[in-house]
């Protein structure tokens, strides 16, 4: 990993953890699940870290620029990606896009979170360009149940 990358996640003062780098090696991290979370809105990216570091064994990491969501999950390898559609310059679409053409990324489970569908329509099986949809405001309940459907039921190790 170049420097560069390394200094864009490394928190000011490295006692604060806000790093996920610096969960790196630890136990509870190499048996938690990544979660990335790309979402040009702050509060709702904080908000999910939260509630789901909370409800289960996640390790979440928010990302709130879409022009990097490509390179952050490159380099976090997360388990399952949930990404916000409308967003400026770039939007969900073109990020999954991106995702689906690496190599490295195109397996990795993608649910969008978008306002532009009812509760009833994410209900209804419906999926958005072969993803699965979650309907705003986001019930927490339901977003684990989406997760943990798209997880491989048992942990291979750190990738």
């Amino acid at each position: 990993m170049s420097k560069v990358i390394e200094a864009e996640f490394l928190p000011c003062n490295p006692e604060a953890g806000s790093s996920w780098l610096s969960f790196v090696g630890r136990p509870s991290f190499n048996e938690a699940r990544r979660i990335l979370v790309v979402d040009n809105d702050f509060a709702t990216t904080r908000l999910i870290k939260i509630l789901l570091e909370k409800k289960s064994n996640y390790y979440v990491l928010p990302e709130n620029d879409p022009a990097k969501a490509h390179q952050t999950a490159r380099d976090f390898r997360p388990d399952v990606i949930l990404l916000d559609i409308v967003m400026p310059e770039i939007d969900g679409g073109e990020v999954a896009a991106r995702l689906r053409n690496d190599p490295e990324l195109c397996r990795t489970p993608i649910i969008f979170l978008t306002a532009l569908v009812t509760e009833a329509e994410a209900k209804s099986g419906l999926e958005i360009d072969g993803h699965s949809f979650l309907a705003k405001p986001i019930n927490i309940s339901e977003l684990v149940g989406a997760i943990e459907q798209h997880l491989p039921h048992a942990r291979k190790g750190p990738n």
